[in-house]
């Protein structure tokens, strides 16, 4: 994970400016995970895996509005933009840790994360989901905005030459381009739908599903019994 935490530190400070020339559709995206997320509690736990800057947490704070958030991430950089984010947000946490080794804490109502676990090995996402499980109260739901394999690889390159052609049709110049590719193909490690809703089901979550797929981006929700 140590590459991983480097990589994010360098780009900490741009990487918002770029989400929406990087991510097609990315207000439905957001969207679709904020609408999957469930509680009865006027003031929910909620902890943010692989935060980052924050902006997965910006986007639910308008249906969670009094939430106890918990930003978590690999990359100080990326939560020094999230504190900046948050500075008029007084007890917001935000912890510093690899998650994919680090207790999570608990128990919360909702665990999401968005754009982040895909960068973990196949055992190391599976072994994550059944702690996030272990993290979560009766009730409580996981939603994950992430990124897929398609099932077959006639799909994969069809998804892939979608993006592509998305990441071209941007503002972005020559070099910033070259670097999200860069990114892509160097910390990228992504699965099929099929494996990740598996997973779900295997770490002991009642029900899983997908709300929103674009191609490569997904939005998977799991709740626990």
């Amino acid at each position: 994970m140590e590459h991983i935490r480097q990589a994010f530190n360098r780009f900490a400070q741009d990487y918002d400016s770029q989400r929406e020339y990087v991510i097609p559709q990315m207000r439905e995206y957001y969207g679709a995970a904020v609408w999957a997320m469930e509680t009865s509690e006027p003031e929910p736990a909620i902890l943010d895996v692989g935060a980052g800057t924050g902006l997965l947490s910006a986007y639910l704070l308008s249906k969670f509005p009094d939430a106890r958030l918990t930003l978590m991430d690999i990359s100080e950089n990326m939560l020094d933009q999230a504190r900046k984010r948050f500075a008029a947000r007084p007890g917001t946490e935000y912890v510093v840790c690899d998650y994919s080794r680090a207790e999570l804490g608990g128990p919360y109502a909702i665990v999401c994360s968005a754009l982040s676990i895909h960068h973990l090995a196949p055992e190391d996402k599976r072994e994550l989901f059944h702690r996030i499980h272990t993290a979560l109260k009766p009730g409580g739901m996981f939603v994950n905005a992430d990124q897929a394999l398609g099932e077959t690889p006639f799909f994969t390159q069809r998804y892939l030459d979608y993006w592509n052609e998305y990441l071209k049709s941007g503002p972005m110049t020559e070099a910033q381009h070259a670097e999200i590719l860069k990114r892509r193909d160097t910390l990228d490690r992504n699965e099929k739908l099929s494996d990740q809703l598996a997973w779900l089901t295997e770490a002991g979550f009642a029900d899983v599903d997908v709300v929103y797929r674009n191609r490569t981006f997904i939005v998977t929700v799991a709740r626990k019994d």
